[in-house]
């Protein structure tokens, strides 16, 4: 997941460079509950990451499980419009470039995705189709719990269902 405002960092990378939003905190700056060097805090990305895990292997036929959803999709929109850090607005997309480029260059088959609770509340969706590639997001922002039921053979066809 790209920086985000929380201070936990376990799990955060840099995107695609050490670039972070106004209002988070960078990884070197946030706190670890497992040690991880400085010289990763600083340099790690979700980019390299993704390279070094798929190298040149054929992800056509991959379901990759992402936290993050890809950026500018409807599936990263959270509930910051109007909102500003120092003057300078917000983003509404918090997504993952690196994520998004991955998806649109390798094509896998299927990406599941969460972390952006209000995105379906936001923008009535929870699929979205990148090239050929069918993005699901599960995230839920209200009471219940939200599930995406799918045929791996036909993602086009998931559809959403809150258990309360």
């Amino acid at each position: 997941m790209p920086p985000s405002p929380f201070l936990l960092k376990d799990w955060e990378r840099y995107d695609v460079s050490r670039y972070v939003d106004p209002g988070c905190v960078s990884p070197e700056e946030g706190v670890l509950s497992v040690p991880r060097s400085m010289r990763d805090r600083r340099h790690a990305t979700i980019s390299l990451e993704l390279d070094d895990l798929i190298g040149g292997d054929d992800v056509s036929r991959a379901v990759f499980l992402f936290h993050v959803p890809p950026y500018q999709t409807a599936l990263d929109t959270a509930d910051l419009a109007g909102c500003h850090v120092e003057s300078v607005p917000l983003d509404t997309h918090i997504g993952s470039i690196a994520v998004r480029r991955m998806i649109e260059e390798r094509q896998p088959h299927l990406t599941l995705h969460g972390h952006v609770h209000e995105a379906f509340r936001l923008t009535g969706t929870f699929k979205e189709k990148i090239g050929n590639t069918w993005c699901l997001s599960a995230a839920h922002d209200a009471d219940g719990v939200a599930v995406v039921e799918f045929d791996l053979s036909r993602p086009q066809g998931a559809e959403r269902r809150v258990l309360r």
